[in-house]
C-alpha cells in the first residue's frame, strides 16, 4: 500500500481530501502530457494507469479499514462530496467499489440516480434503504418527497429539476414546493397574457 501513496507523492497519513486533490492534480498533468511525442507521452500514459490503480487501491483500503472499525462515514462522505460537486461519474465509481451495501449506500445511490433524473430507479433504491432501516427519518423524508415529486408530471414530460442536498439536512431529495408553485403560476400567467393579446384584442 505504501507504493500507492508514493505514486501520488503522499504519506500514508494524508487525509482523504489530500489524496483526492493530489490525484486530480496528477491526472490533469498526465492527461496533458500523454499527447506529447516520444518517450514523454508514453511515460505519461503509463503513469495515468498507475495513478488510477493507486487511487483505487487507497480508496479500497480506507473503505475496508473503516468497515472493520465499525464505521464507514468517511467513505460515504467522499461519495456525498462528489455528488455535491456534480461529479456523478466519480460518485458512482466509489459506490461500485463498496463490497457491502448498507442502507446508507442505497440512499446515496438513490441520490445519484435522482441527479440523473432516473426517478423510478431512485425510488427503488430509497425503498431498499427504508427496508433495511425503517426508522431512519432522513430516508423516510426523502422517500415521501420523492414520491410526491414523481406524482407531479411537468408539461415537458420530464423529471423535475430538483437539486437534492446530500448530508446537509436541507430539503433532502426534494426542493422548495413554494418555488415550484410560483414558477408554475408565473408560466400560467404568461400563457394567459399571450392568449389575451393574440385573441382578445381582435
Amino acid at each position: 500500500m505504501k507504493a500507492s501513496y508514493e505514486i501520488l507523492g503522499l504519506d500514508e497519513s494524508a487525509s482523504l481530501e489530500e489524496v483526492k486533490a493530489r490525484y486530480e492534480e496528477l491526472k490533469a498533468k498526465y492527461n496533458e502530457e500523454k499527447w506529447k511525442d516520444g518517450e514523454e507521452g508514453t511515460r505519461a500514459a503509463r503513469m495515468l494507469e498507475k495513478l488510477d490503480a493507486a487511487y483505487a487501491d487507497i480508496l479500497e483500503e480506507r473503505k475496508t479499514s473503516s468497515s472493520e472499525g465499525g464505521a464507514s462515514s468517511s467513505a460515504f462522505e467522499e461519495v456525498a462530496s462528489c455528488i455535491r460537486s456534480g461529479d456523478l461519474n466519480r460518485a458512482q465509481q466509489l459506490l461500485d467499489a463498496f463490497n457491502e451495501r448498507s442502507a446508507e449506500w442505497h440512499y446515496l445511490q438513490s441520490v445519484v440516480f435522482y441527479r440523473k433524473n432516473w426517478i423510478n430507479e431512485s425510488k427503488k433504491q430509497l425503498e431498499i434503504a427504508l427496508q433495511m432501516d425503517p426508522n431512519n427519518e432522513k430516508y423516510r423524508s426523502a422517500y415521501d418527497k420523492l414520491r410526491a415529486r414523481a406524482e407531479f408530471t411537468p408539461n415537458d414530460g420530464g423529471a423535475p429539476n430538483i437539486d437534492p442536498n446530500v448530508a446537509s439536512g436541507e430539503e433532502q431529495m426534494g426542493g422548495n414546493w413554494c418555488v415550484s408553485c410560483l414558477n408554475g403560476c408565473y408560466t400560467f400567467f404568461c400563457v394567459m397574457c399571450c392568449q389575451y393579446l393574440c385573441c382578445g384584442c381582435r
